[in-house]
């Protein structure tokens, strides 16, 4: 069973998945999660394209605001894109086993997963934010550029720090989410394709195969 919640920590998610079947398909949303699974923890970085998962059990994470991890990691986005890392590769061994140990005593793993979090997460800094909601309403890349008065060049570098990859690349995973958002509510994909901002249905079409690896009537249990 899958639950979520708001995290403390503004704009993450708290979030638990207690299913005892293996496997299951992650679709990118621009975001990475910290990560508690058979006594590891786990970073996973921001994915271009679904994940597909192996193993089954209990999973638990805190998924970050979009270009919240960074800052929490020391890592920048773009070396942990596309990828699932041991928190033990980013930092001192003796620190990850301490944590181990707290995560792995706690009642309530989720919470201790977000204190964790807490204790030196910090919200993504207001440039990141207004970047992400301008994406996400459909604004183009260049004129959100110029309405955040950063140039081209700055706005992607900072981009591929904080989110693991350019600016248009978050936009098209935004685009997605919201069209899958649309879909999944049951409004026909040719209407959900046309307010999330794509040409039209097969425009949509072709993103969900990229994106995530299945036609979206499979991704949506109806094919």
């Amino acid at each position: 069973m899958y639950r979520e919640r708001p995290s403390r920590l503004p704009g993450a998610v708290v979030w638990a998945n207690t299913a005892s079947v293996g496997g299951g398909r992650v679709l990118p949303d621009g975001c990475m999660d910290l990560l508690w699974h058979d006594g590891r923890l786990i970073v996973a970085g921001a994915d271009t394209r679904a994940h597909i998962t192996q193993d089954g059990g209990a999973w638990y994470g805190v998924r970050f605001f979009p270009g919240g991890a960074p800052a929490f990691l020391g890592v920048p986005a773009h070396a942990l894109r596309d990828r699932r890392v041991d928190l033990t590769d980013l930092w001192p061994a003796r620190e990850v086993r301490r944590l181990h140990g707290r995560i792995a005593g706690a009642a309530d793993v989720p919470t201790a997963l977000e204190e964790v979090v807490l204790e030196r997460a910090e919200p993504p800094e207001p440039l990141l934010r207004r970047l992400v909601a301008a994406l996400d309403a459909g604004r183009p890349v260049a004129a959100t550029a110029d309405e955040l008065g950063v140039g081209a060049r700055q706005l992607h570098r900072r981009a591929l720090n904080a989110f693991g990859y350019g600016p248009k690349t978050l936009a098209r995973i935004l685009r997605f989410g919201r069209a899958l958002e649309l879909a999944r509510a049951e409004v026909p994909f040719a209407e959900a394709a046309a307010r999330a901002g794509y040409a039209d249905q097969a425009h949509l079409a072709r993103e969900v195969k990229e994106l995530a690896g299945v036609p979206l009537g499979v991704l949506l249990g109806r094919g």
